[in-house]
Order: C-alpha cells, then structure tokens, then sequence
C-alpha cells in the first residue's frame, strides 16, 4: 500500500479534491465548477455554500474509492479554510470544505492541516512548475502574483519547511483581474466564468489580423493603464470595454467585435501585471524571480506577455486555476516536517 495525501479545496467558483503521493506528484485531481444561472456573474455566499455542500456528498466518497482501488492509503489531509494567509480573512464557502475535512480526517483517523486558499494556489504554482528545485529559487524566497477572480495581489513569499509564509506586498485598489473578465465577458454575452470563451474568440481575432497583414488592436487606442509602485486600478478597464462594447472605436461608430474586445482586455492586464512585477522586482531585489498563480494567467496571451518582462515561472498546465492539488501538497510538506 502506497502513502497518499489529501486536499480539499472549496473556494467561490470550484468544488476541488487532490492527493498527491509520497513523491509529490498529483494521482487525483477531480473538480467541479459551481453552477451560475445564464447571465450572472457569480454566486451569493450562501449559494456557494450550498452547492459545495451538494458535490461533496458525491465528491467525496468517489475519491476515496478511487484511492482504494489504487492501493494508496491516505495518510494525511489538508483543507482550505480561509482566502489569505492574515488575520480577519474569512469567506463562508471554505467552511463547506473544513467540516467535510473534518469529518473526512476524523473518519479515517488522520490528521489534518489547515491552509489558506492563497497559500495552496502558490504552492500549486511552485511545485508544478520549472522553478522547483531550480538555483535560483533555493533560497525559498521570490515574488508571487495571485490573480483570479476573487484577488489580484503582488506577494511576497519566503518558504519556510516548504511551507509559504506570504505578505502583502500590494495588488489592485478596486478590480480583480479575473472579475474585470467576468464582468466584460457577461456583458459581450459570454457565460461565466467568461475567460475561457474569451480567450477563445480573442484567438481567432488575433488570428483574423495575421492573416490581413495587421497587429492585432492596429488603430485603436489601447488604453493606459493605471500603475503606481505595486498598486494598480483596473476599474478603467471596464469603463474602456464596455465603451467599446456600446459604442465602438468612435462615439457613435460600429461596436467592436467580442474577439478585439477580448484581446483588448488581456492585453490591457497583461500590461498592468508587467509593470506591477518590474516595480516589484526592483523593490524587492531584481533577483528575485517570480511566480504567477490564480486563474487569469491560464490565459496564454497574458502569460506570454509576462513572460517577456520578468524572470517568470508559471504552474503547470492546468494547476492555474482553482484547484485542491496544492492544499494536499502542503498537507505532504506538513506531515513530513
């Protein structure tokens, strides 16, 4: 029988379990979105709630058969049961997640960890990208980028026991990234969560340039962002978007098409994010490299963008967005100390 470890994760869009083995690498990773009506934008708490309360109950007892049927033992858990790594941070949707976990753990006579959602998407980041185990991240301390949805804060991390110790370092002063999407993304007709289907049509819009021999947003204002040191506002993005989306490049033109809106949107974040980490890189120490986590940088054309401006490391494919494989890597990390 094979030692596993166990993580669940409840956050205000995904319903998420993992384990990973011994070795830490990922054997399970099962999620499920939370079900928003056609035209919203997200869920009361208390929806949230109740609908993870709903996919636990199946959730659950299909990944500890699966686990069985691998021979894994589950040796330890790990849970989510606040947004950040602070004082005060407080969300009713992780409290789903804890008193499943507590039941789970004490069900199987193990113990259990708790973590912050933060914490489990940063090391989600590090552990299944290049940066792990890499000279220059040996010292355990670098700069971390949490953009989703429900946050968009530049970090500043020192492990410590493989554990991230994080402080806030900056981030937006209104807007989420992730939030600014969603909010543009219903608007143009998108479901939510928009990103996904954004980033799609933002493709074919990039594409549609290339083959008429022009770049992508050619003639149109891309908008300046708003960036002060490692604070930014994102609020102006939204008015610029749905500008676009009412009235086209010109009061009174021809609306623009939801795929130049799109990429305008990413390119704008992806814009903000370069010269929030280039502050960020020379406040901290220019050596320092960085990690970027949370669901926005799933998308390409801002992860390339990033890219380019600092020394970057992304997660892995898939481990951007919400997920519980990093809360069961902590929970290994923990019980291994």
């Amino acid at each position: 029988m094979n030692k596993c470890f166990f993580g669940i994760d409840t956050s205000n869009y995904t319903t998420s379990l993992a384990a990973v083995g011994e070795d830490g690498q990922v054997i399970l990773d099962e999620r499920r979105l939370l079900p928003v009506p056609a035209g919203g934008r997200g869920l009361r708490q208390s929806e949230a709630l109740f609908a993870h309360v709903r996919h636990l109950g199946t959730m659950l007892p299909e990944a500890a058969e699966s686990l069985r049927e691998r021979g894994c033992v589950i040796t330890a858990a790990g849970v989510s049961s606040r947004p950040r790594p602070a004082p005060g941070s407080y969300m009713p949707c992780f409290l789903a997640g804890v008193l499943a976990a507590k039941s789970f753990a004490s069900g199987c006579g193990i113990p259990l960890f708790e973590f912050s959602h933060q914490q489990g998407h940063v090391a989600a980041a590090l552990f299944t990208s290049e940066a792990q185990g890499r000279e220059d991240t040996k010292s355990g301390r670098f700069i971390a980028f949490h953009v989703s949805g429900g946050t968009t804060e530049v970090l500043s991390v020192k492990l410590e026991n493989g554990i991230p110790g994080i402080s806030l370092l900056g981030g937006t002063a209104d807007l989420n990234a992730g939030q600014a999407v969603d909010r543009i993304g219903v608007a143009a007709g998108f479901g939510f969560p928009c990103g996904p289907a954004m980033e799609k049509v933002a493709d074919a819009y990039a594409a549609k340039c290339a083959a008429e021999g022009r770049k992508p947003l050619e003639g149109i204002k891309r908008g300046r962002i708003s960036v002060r040191g490692v604070s930014c506002n994102l609020s102006g993005l939204e008015n610029m978007a749905m500008s676009m989306l009412s009235r086209g490049k010109d009061a009174g033109g021809e609306s623009a098409e939801p795929g130049e809106v799109s990429y305008f949107v990413f390119d704008f974040i992806a814009r903000t994010l370069c010269a929030l980490a280039k502050n960020a890189t020379v406040q901290e120490g220019e050596d320092l490299p960085v990690i970027w986590a949370g669901g926005v940088l799933s998308n390409a054309q801002i992860k390339k963008s990033v890219a380019g401006c600092v020394r970057s490391y992304f997660a892995g494919p898939g481990y951007s967005s919400d997920n519980a494989a990093g809360i069961a890597m902590l929970a290994r990390e923990r019980y291994l100390l």
